[in-house]
Order: C-alpha cells, then structure tokens, then sequence
C-alpha cells in the first residue's frame, strides 16, 4: 500500500511539469543587474508582509519577483502559501507544485501545503495522495503532531468527492450589483427578502481609515434592497452604528426591526444590538452577561418570536473551539439560561455563523467538522418533536467548496438561499452568492406563513402599534412584535400547527383582533394584511375576531379567552369608555332562531367582561341578526363574515 501510495503520488507530481533548477535570488545568478535590483527589492517587500501574515500586500511584490527569477523555490513557497491564506487558493498550486519541483525538502510542510492546493482546486484523488505522502515523509515523532491533522485533510477530501457526485439542486449566483472588489460578507435578510444589510471593507468606510494589522479598511455595515427583480446600489447606513473601527453585521430579527453587530475591539469581543425606530438605527447596546463574556461571542440570530437567541462563543465548556449556545427571553426581557447546543450539531472543531430560519426549527450554521470538504461548510439541522436537532446534513455542492463557507441565510419561502464565500468567478475579494433552488428540491421547503402589512390611520397615517400573537387554543403568547412608526410597515412569521390570534393596539386607538389558523397548512403562503386602526371615539368599532362558539349555540369556547382577556385589559386602559356588545348572524335561518341566537352570543361576552372586572354600567349587550351584514350573503365565506360579535364604542 504505501508502495502503491508513493507510486501515484510520483505520477502525480510529474504530471506537467518541466525540468527546471533552484535558482538562488544572488546576484551572481544574473546579467541584468538593474532587474535583478528592482526584482529583489521587491521580493523583500513581499517577503516583508509574508512575515507580518498580510498576504493580499505580500502577493503583488512576490510576484513581480517571481516574474523575474521564476525558478526560486522559496518564492514559488511563499506565493503558494499566501494564496492558500488569502483569497483565490486555487492558484497556489501551480507555484506550490513549482516549489516542490525546485526543491522538494525546501520545507517539512512543502507536501501538506501542495495537499491543500490540490484540495481547493477540488482534485481530491490527487490531495488524498499528497497528504498520505506527506504523511510517510514524517518521522514517527514528527507524525505524532500532525497526524490528526492529515487524517482531517483526508476525511474531506473523501467528502469532497462524494458531495460532488451528488450535487445540489440549485443555481448559485454571484451578487454581482452588490460585490465590490473589496470584501463582502455576512449577509442578513428580512424574512420577506426584500432588505439585505452586509459587511464590507470598502474605503468610503466610517472614518475613511485602514486597520493596521492586516492594511484593509475597517469594517462597515451597508444595506441593499430588492425590488423588480434585483438589488440597488448598496449604502453605508452611517452613524450610530457605523463607527470609525471595525463595525460588522452578524444578526438580523426577521422583521428587520433589530440587528445585531459585532465589534471585536470591546471585551475580547462582543455581539451588540440595535433597534430600528422609524427610519433610525438606535445606538448599538453591549448585550450584557452572560450572552458576552470576556471571551469570543460573535454572530446572532433571533428566532422569529424574539425568544430565544443563538450565537457563537468560544468560552470554556464547550465541545470545541468556537460552539453554538442558546439564551432564552426572561420575564424582565434579559437573557439567560444560556445552553450550548450540544451534539450533534457541536464538534471538537469550529462552528459558525448560526441562522434560525423564521420557520423556528430549521439552524443553518457553517462548521468545520462533520464531512466538510474543507474550510467551513455550511450545514442544517432541524428540530424534532421531541426537542432534539437532527444530525446535520451538509448542504452539498456547489453551495459548498473547499474554502470557507459561511454566513448562510434562507429566505422565508425556502426558495433561496444568501451566503459568502470565494469563488473563481468573483467580482473580488469575498463575495455574497445567492443560491436559487431547483423546483425539484423539496428538502427546502418552509412550513410557515408570512404575514407582511401596515398599520395606519383612516387618511393614511403610520401608525407606532404593539402587535401581539398567541395560540388561540392554549392561549399562549407566541410572540410581541411592532409596526414601524415611519411607515406603519410589519412583518411577522408564523410556523404551521396552530390556530393564531393576532391583536393590535397603540395609544389613543381602537384594537383589531385577527385570525389566522395554521392547523391544516401544508405549504408556504404569504399573507398580505393591512390594518386600520380607529381614534377612540363614540361609534368606533371592531369585530371581536377569535371569538368562538360552537355550531347554533352560545356558550363560548375556551379558545375565546384569549381575545377576551385583551378586551378586558383595553377596557382597564380606558376607563372611561362605554361598549355596547352586539351579535350579528348570517341570513341561513330564520329570525325566530337567529335573533335569540345574536343576542344570547353577545350577552355571553357582556357576562364574561364583567365577571373579569369590567362594570356593568360601562357595558350593554344587543343582537341584530342579520339586520346589518358586512358582506352580502352570498357565499360561504361571507356569511361566516357576517356572523360575528362587534365592540362598539358608545360613550367616552
């Protein structure tokens, strides 16, 4: 076997190449001695930034170098492993094989780099060969170091090629409106994937300045949006959250209301968040303890009910190095009951870039274990019935490449897909991607509904609402949200399974109670719902939505509570207002049956605010029957519109 082994690797390495000769950087070596000046100032520039680890610097001064004396094997080394350790890694081969040919013992590691060149030019037979090359060159004592390292290398290129037999579905695309030939990454999304915020290192930056450790301009947040079928020209956000240092995004809640940012200058690192009001970002807040410690946090992600926040730390306990932990909302709005995720989905190595989808059970997070094919891999994980997360399933080919793969971000309907990462067909440095699923990719697709609106006055207004959901039938709070005072707009994502009231309410307004049952939903729909609501005012009215009873009865179901109990806690908060409790009917029937019916049915909810509070003397109850239908009674639909309980505002 290890005959066998040399054997291909032999074969491997002869393949196009010309016999050359290690030509020492001397000036002995050379004529023109003007050339070789310029050639070696150059060489010791790059080699400069090579040992500073500033790659993207080192690359242009190596290889005017190179272009003069091509046949160094130290240079050919050096440009090999800076394009290993920046961008465009698929070009380190042909110097690194070069390297190798010069001068096959020029460095221990020569082979392992050569491996991982290979590796990223996606020649996973040829890298597997390397590595187990490599892996014979060592003394035992050597090998005892690295030996888990080549057997990881192997592992992914054994994942490689099977994820390549087995492509995804789907097209991917670079963001080309987007992409700059600086640094793109780190995208995040509304739900509605129609508002994308992004990272990138661009020199109109905040501040216009360089970090100086790596010589690229700090970090800013830029925000695109999508409209008739492509995105605008993205813009920094500026101030608050654009500072003159690194400012990067890592999280977006799916109604674009609160981002969250990391800053790697503050406490080792730290996640903050910000709340859209209006048109104005706030000023991002430290989250405090125990989400941020005095270790690495970075990348957020809020589950679509504002409850529970995935992120990224690297503090002790964990499984390995960088891990995916969990916090959950407490009653007073903090965070805590901090987790880690666990196994599967954590491993010995780094994890990355947590996304829940608004679905609240579908984690996207890029890692560097399970079978990756090199680098981060993006991967999946669904939660259970009983609280588990499935094994994680790579994503697969062409999503992921043997670079890092990270950031991955799915719109709402599951359709597509957003991510960074590098590609051969870049516009420059990293890019965003976006990958449109096939249609025949059914492992994709999002059990919720999305409901997207406004909230305004009668002539128009937006209006600043609170807008709640909970479950009908345990009357549970699913989840607080609100619509944006600027523009009256909100958007809300709701998992299949349940019968959903939606109740909102803002100062000095009457509440609109709506419904939505998700029970027998089985495919992904998109719901346009846009509310008025009324002043405060004698002859203001609403329809009690949610308000059941059963087939030609009136005692109320249980399921009614809810919205009842919102009624009774607006009533408290207007003191002063007096209701009148109508019940309306279709026209099926006939009056001896549906006048007795309506009224009965709003005297049941008259009976219930005053049990629960509300006096007597500030409520009265009437049935009309089907004496003033909303909708003619034409269809199914619109009588059940019609048969309803009205709250009606009479005095204040």
């Amino acid at each position: 076997m290890k005959f066998k082994i040399i054997f291909l690797f032999q074969i491997i390495i002869a393949t196009n190449f010309i016999i050359a000769q290690n030509v020492d950087f001397k000036k002995k070596n050379f004529e023109d001695k003007k050339k070789f000046s310029k050639a070696y100032n150059e060489l010791l520039e790059g080699q400069g930034y090579y040992d500073q680890k500033v790659y993207h610097l080192a690359l242009p001064h190596l290889l005017q170098a190179n272009n003069f004396n091509p046949n160094n094997a130290e240079l050919n080394y050096m440009i090999g492993d800076s394009y290993l350790n920046a961008v465009y890694s698929w070009r380190s081969l042909a110097y690194l094989k070069k390297a190798y040919q010069l001068n096959p013992t020029y460095s221990l590691d020569i082979l392992y780099k050569l491996g991982q060149a290979y590796q990223h030019n996606y020649l996973f037979d040829s890298a597997k060969a390397t590595y187990e090359q490599f892996k014979i060159s060592l003394s035992p004592e050597t090998l005892y170091d690295w030996n888990e390292l080549i057997k990881k290398r192997i592992e992914e290129c054994e994942s490689g090629k099977k994820l390549m037999e087995n492509k995804t579905e789907g097209l991917v695309v670079n963001l080309k409106a987007i992409n700059s030939k600086y640094p793109e990454y780190a995208p995040v999304l509304t739900a509605d994937g129609e508002t994308m915020y992004f990272t990138s290192r661009r020199p109109n930056t905040t501040g216009g300045e360089q970090d100086l450790e790596d010589f690229q301009y700090f970090e800013d947040i830029y925000v695109s949006y999508y409209d008739s079928g492509k995105w605008s020209e993205p813009q920094n956000i500026g101030a608050p959250i654009n500072t003159d240092f690194h400012d990067a995004t890592v999280g977006l809640s799916p109604d674009g209301q609160q981002m969250y940012i990391y800053r790697g200058d503050i406490n080792g690192g730290d996640i903050f968040v910000s709340n859209l009001d209006g048109e104005e970002w706030g000023a991002p807040v430290d989250l405090p303890q125990p989400v941020n410690t005095e270790y690495h946090e970075n990348s957020a992600s809020i589950s679509f009910d504002y409850k529970t926040l995935f992120f990224i730390s690297d503090r002790p306990g964990g499984l390995g190095g960088r891990d995916i932990y969990y916090a959950t909302k407490q009653n007073d709005g903090t965070w805590g009951n901090v987790k880690n995720i666990g196994a599967p989905i954590n491993t010995k190595y780094d994890e990355d870039a947590v996304f829940i989808h608004p679905d609240g059970k579908t984690l996207y997070f890029s890692s560097k274990g399970h079978n990756t094919m090199g680098g981060y891999d993006i991967f999946k994980s669904v939660l259970q019935d009983d609280s588990t997360w499935s094994e994680p399933e790579n994503m697969g080919y062409p999503i992921n490449s043997p670079d890092d793969d990270v950031f991955f971000i799915v719109t709402a309907d599951g359709h597509k897909g957003y991510y960074n990462s590098v590609r051969e067909n870049g516009v420059g440095d990293r890019d965003l991607y976006v990958i449109v699923f096939a249609d025949s990719l059914k492992k994709e697709k999002k059990d919720l509904v999305l409901i997207k609106g406004t909230v305004k006055s009668k002539d128009g207004q937006p209006i600043a609402s609170s807008i709640e959901i909970y479950d009908n039938d345990k009357n549970k709070n699913i989840g607080n949200f609100k619509s944006n005072k600027a523009t009256g707009e909100y958007l809300i994502s709701l998992p299949f399974g349940k019968n959903y009231a939606m109740f909102v309410k803002a100062d000095n307004r009457l509440f609109k109670t709506i419904n939505f049952d998700l029970k027998d939903s089985t495919d992904y729909q998109k719901f346009q719902r846009d509310i008025i609501l009324d002043t405060i005012m004698v002859n203001a009215k609403t329809v009690l939505n949610n308000i059941y009873f059963d087939y030609g009865k009136y005692t109320l179901r249980k399921e009614s509570y809810g919205t009842l109990n919102r009624v009774v806690d607006f009533m408290k908060e207007y003191p002063a207002i007096k209701v009148e409790i109508s019940g309306h009917t279709d026209n099926v029937s006939s009056i001896r049956t549906n006048q007795p019916l309506s009224e009965n049915r709003a005297k049941a909810v008259y009976t219930y605010l005053i049990k629960h509070g509300i006096e007597a003397s500030r409520l009265t109850s009437a049935g009309y029957a089907d004496k003033y239908p909303v909708v003619p009674n034409d269809t199914r639909e619109h009588r059940q519109m019609n048969r309803r309980v009205e709250f009606k505002i009479i005095a204040k």
